[in-house]
């Protein structure tokens, strides 16, 4: 899935990203920046991420041309 966050607490690690395809809202999950390149994340800021059993947004990455679906990359 894709989306963008809409916030993001670096001290408590709290955030909600809006889902591109439904515009639903995701609460990050507690551990969802562990062994990602992120360390922070910023408002307005386009990843992909996937949803934990608990509907929680966890496996937060960018993504690649594939990923986000641009056309000439798509296969």
């Amino acid at each position: 899935m894709q989306g963008v966050i809409k916030s993001f607490d670096p001290t408590t690690g709290d955030g909600v990203i809006v889902c591109d395809a439904d515009l639903v809202e995701y609460e990050l999950a507690p551990n969802a920046l562990e062994g990602s390149i992120f360390r922070m994340l910023r408002q307005g800021q386009r990843i992909v991420f996937s949803l934990d059993e608990n509907r929680y947004a966890t496996q937060i990455r960018l993504g690649s041309e594939v990923d986000m679906g641009t056309p000439k990359f798509l296969q």
